[in-house]
C-alpha cells in the first residue's frame, strides 16, 4: 500500500512538472508577444514598430535583446538601401552639381551610420547597452548630416531616412529597457 501511495505521489509530481513545463512554454509565446506590445504602445510609429518587431519568426519567444537585434538588422538594411539610392543618384548628370556634392557628402554619412548599427549590435552582444546607445545616437546624427547635405527636403534619401531614423528609435527604446532591467 505504501509502495502504492508513494507511485502515485511521484507520478504526481512528474504530471505536474509536464504541465508546469508546458505551461512555460505558452507564457514564453505570450512574453514575446507582450513585450513587442509594451515597446511599440507609446511609439509615434507603432504600426512600423510591431510590424518590424514581428517579422521575425522567433520573435513571439524573444527577449528584449533578441528584438533590439531585429530592429537593427532592418536599420542596417534600411541604411544599406539609403546608401545604394545615394550611390546612384550620385551618377545623375542632370542634378546640379551643389546636389551632387550633397549627395557625396551624404554618402559618407550613411557609410558612417552603417558602420554605427554594426558597432551597436557588437556592443548589445557583448552586454555593453551604454555604449550601444552612443553609438545608435551616432547613427542618428549621421543620417541627420546626411539629411542636412542635400539641398531641400523632398528628396528621395530624406523621405528613406524616416523610416531609418524610426527603426533607431526602436532600437533605442529597446536598449533603454534594457538598461532598466540591468540597474
Amino acid at each position: 500500500m505504501e509502495s502504492k501511495r508513494n507511485l502515485l505521489w511521484v507520478m504526481g509530481i512528474c504530471m505536474w512538472l509536464v504541465l508546469a513545463h508546458h505551461r512555460s512554454g505558452a507564457a514564453e509565446e505570450k512574453i514575446g508577444k507582450e513585450l513587442i506590445k509594451s515597446i511599440c504602445k507609446n511609439r509615434g510609429n507603432n504600426e512600423l514598430c510591431m510590424q518590424v518587431l514581428s517579422s521575425d519568426p522567433d520573435s513571439d519567444h524573444a527577449d528584449l535583446e533578441e528584438l533590439a537585434m531585429i530592429s537593427l538588422k532592418a536599420a542596417a538594411s534600411n541604411a544599406s538601401s539609403i546608401l545604394n539610392d545615394c550611390k546612384r543618384m550620385i551618377d545623375d548628370q542632370n542634378l546640379e552639381p551643389k546636389v551632387q556634392q550633397g549627395l557625396a557628402d551624404c554618402k559618407e554619412n550613411l557609410l558612417d551610420a552603417e558602420s554605427q548599427i554594426q558597432d551597436a549590435i557588437a556592443s548589445i552582444l557583448s552586454n555593453d547597452k551604454l555604449d550601444a546607445q552612443v553609438w545608435l545616437k551616432a547613427a542618428l546624427a549621421a543620417i541627420d548630416t546626411c539629411d542636412d547635405s542635400i539641398p531641400g527636403d523632398d528628396d528621395i534619401l530624406s523621405r528613406k531616412s524616416v523610416a531609418f531614423r524610426q527603426l533607431c528609435n526602436i532600437a533605442v527604446a529597446i536598449n533603454k529597457a534594457m538598461l532598466a532591467t540591468h540597474t
